[in-house]
């Protein structure tokens, strides 16, 4: 019975040492993640900017202050 416990704890011992040896992002991967990320924010905070979308914004806000309850 104790060779089959340490079998199955040797087993779980390797598996664990296994799925760490590449468990996580490396930095360059973190780099090119963060910079992705701010090239998305800057496209998504120039087009919420833009006249167009500023107006729109605008328009549903006006629209949701002057329904009647």
């Amino acid at each position: 019975m104790y060779k089959a416990v340490w079998a199955r704890l040797r087993a779980l011992m390797c598996g664990a040492r296994l799925a760490r040896r590449d468990a996580g992002m490396v930095t360059s991967e973190y780099a090119m993640g963060i910079v992705a990320a701010v090239a998305f924010a800057v496209v998504l905070y120039k087009v919420v900017t833009s006249g167009q979308v500023n107006a729109e914004l605008q328009a549903i806000v006006k629209r949701a202050l002057d329904a009647r309850m």
